[in-house]
């Protein structure tokens, strides 16, 4: 994937303010400092068009970016940094809930993982809504360049055995080395290419 334009769009924390869907969208989610502004930044080529914060929980919105004119990249809210206001934990979990369930022109969401992590539950909710509205999840699990080689798959296995889903499933990716960005574009032109399909509908 060639990116000649990146821009950000606007920031929504309900349907009334969305932009208008007239572009396939593909999102991102994960659990705060998950790696998923630097995996963003990585794949656009950008250095800063998500902001990266050392305060996990700051992205509190849903952020809209266009890339090419072609499709939009969603960076949904992190979610289960303990340090975050009671109020602000209450919305996140209905504002990703609501965007997964009625917007109709996601395409696919790629779901991230830290190597260095096992799934919580806040980790399954999410599974769960993704399978509940029949949304294309593209697992990737990120910062294996923080681990030895030789005990990488010993931290995948956890992260295979809680999410159930098949190992060959996820994407390894480092925000260091880029290994593993190609993998997930081809992921991702794969799910933009199934935009005239309905979400749930067999091909």
């Amino acid at each position: 994937m060639k990116i000649l334009t990146a821009e950000f769009i606007k920031s929504a924390t309900r349907p009334g303010n969305y932009p208008p869907d007239e572009l396939p969208e593909i999102a991102f989610a994960g659990r705060s400092n998950v790696g998923k502004s630097s995996l963003i930044n990585v794949l656009v080529n950008r250095k800063s068009l998500v902001r990266t914060s050392a305060t996990p929980g700051r992205t509190q919105l849903i952020n809209f970016f266009n890339i090419n004119d072609k499709f939009s990249l969603v960076d949904l809210p992190g979610y289960g940094f303990a340090k975050v206001p009671l109020a602000v934990k209450k919305s996140w979990g209905p504002m990703i809930r609501t965007y997964l369930e009625i917007r109709e022109s996601l395409r696919g969401v790629i779901f991230i993982f830290d190597v260095r992590r096992i799934p919580r539950e806040e980790d399954l909710r999410m599974l769960d809504w993704l399978e509940e509205f029949a949304v294309p999840t593209i697992p990737v699990i990120t910062k294996i360049d923080k681990i030895k080689r030789s005990q990488l798959e010993k931290q995948i296995k956890p992260i295979v055995a809680e999410t159930g889903l098949p190992r060959d499933a996820f994407t390894l990716f480092s925000a260091t080395t880029r290994d593993g960005s190609d993998e997930i574009w081809e992921r991702i032109e794969t799910a933009l290419e199934n935009e005239n399909l309905s979400r749930g509908e067999e091909q």
